[in-house]
């Protein structure tokens, strides 16, 4: 008898720029946005360490298509109270020009801890991205889905990059945001742990020697999450679209439901070195889906566009009972597009390198599907 998939609850968090629509900087919105959100969305809005982020998040969702409905929501909300302030919202890994220099830190006990340990490191981490949960109630499953999953994060990373620029500047990468966020400790691909009580053990060694105050400082690109049950991909640069957001979310849960059939089967899916897939992480924020990732089980580079479409075969079996078919299918799109920083690049090239018109393509794209 064919066993039915549980549930595989989601959590979608963005991270929206607050643009001035004449100057195209990036602008502080003094809290009037998240003040004025909370009216009508309670805690689902943030603000962040810069007073021109405004993060924002779902409650938990059953499916895809729920969480669609609530990020076109808090999108179209948080658009609405913008106009309100004349501000506007985009969505990406990073400003094209914006310097953090002139960015204020937002007043609060949380962010001047963390600017007085990091200094530099952290006042210049002014990035953007997008976070997906999903719930597992088994911690131990938890952890076994974490350490596999971990090789597919430069897959879902290739397809979301969307941070070409910074201060002014074509940094050759696809997603220059994951190398700023290199500057912090503890992040990047998460180490391989064999039981949730060594995963345990390392967190409170780390609160025990005043590391860290909290274990939410763990800030790598997937972890197991240290007060829900749920496991967190971090990795993925803020999406310009809704429909780019969802279709990676969408491939976020089918990975891990695979990975759930599998080892339910007692089958479990290879464990790679991190070396290696440090390897393919670095090909994804350079190239995105252009270019060549390895494939490990072969030992040669593959086109990532061809792993991409494998991926998809991969997790096939899952997706008409998660519902989310449509979604996925919109790999091919972005595929045949380009991802965001793509997109971005090119609106950088036909308008001779100016940062406006990228902006302006930024905050307009922010609205699609609203």
């Amino acid at each position: 008898m064919k066993r039915k998939l549980p549930v595989f609850t989601l959590g979608v968090e963005e991270e929206y720029q607050i643009i001035d629509p004449e100057s195209r900087d990036l602008r502080s919105h003094l809290s009037k946005i998240v003040d004025g959100a909370k009216i009508f969305l309670n805690e689902q809005v943030k603000a962040e360490m810069h007073q021109s982020v405004v993060e924002v998040g779902t409650n938990i969702c059953k499916s895809v298509k729920e969480a669609k409905d609530e990020i076109q929501h808090l999108r179209g909300k948080i658009v609405e109270l913008a106009d309100k302030q004349n501000l506007v919202v985009g969505g990406a890994g990073t400003h094209p020009f914006s310097r953090w220099q002139d960015q204020p830190i937002t007043d609060d006990p949380r962010y001047h801890n963390i600017v007085n340990e990091l200094q530099d490191a952290a006042r210049s981490n002014l990035i953007f991205g997008m976070h997906c949960h999903v719930g597992i109630e088994n911690r131990e499953i938890g952890l076994q889905l974490m350490n596999q999953a971990c090789y597919f994060l430069p897959h879902i990373f290739a397809l979301s990059t969307n941070s070409p620029f910074w201060e002014g500047r074509k940094t050759g990468y696809k997603s220059f945001r994951t190398k700023v966020f290199d500057k912090f400790p503890r992040t990047g691909l998460p180490e391989y742990f064999d039981s949730v009580s060594a995963y345990d053990n390392y967190l409170e060694t780390l609160v025990k020697t005043n590391c860290i105050d909290n274990p939410k400082k763990i800030w790598w690109d997937l972890r197991l999450h240290p007060f829900y049950d749920t496991i967190e991909f971090r990795i993925c640069d803020m999406s310009l679209t809704v429909e780019e957001t969802m279709c990676i979310v969408a491939l976020i849960q089918a990975i891990v439901a695979k990975l759930y059939k599998l080892t339910m089967q007692n089958t479990s899916f290879n464990i790679y070195r991190l070396a290696l897939i440090k390897e393919n992480k670095f090909r994804a924020a350079r190239y995105g889906i252009d270019n060549h990732m390895i494939d490990f089980g072969l030992q040669k580079e593959v086109e990532t566009k061809m792993l991409i479409l494998e991926l998809l075969e991969f997790v096939d079996d899952v997706v008409d009972e998660l519902g989310s078919r449509d979604d996925i299918n919109y790999v091919h799109e972005i595929m045949k597009n380009g991802t965001g920083a793509d997109k971005q690049l090119a609106v950088y090239e036909q308008n001779n390198g100016d940062f406006t018109k990228v902006v302006d393509f930024i905050t307009s794209e922010f609205t699609k599907g609203l």
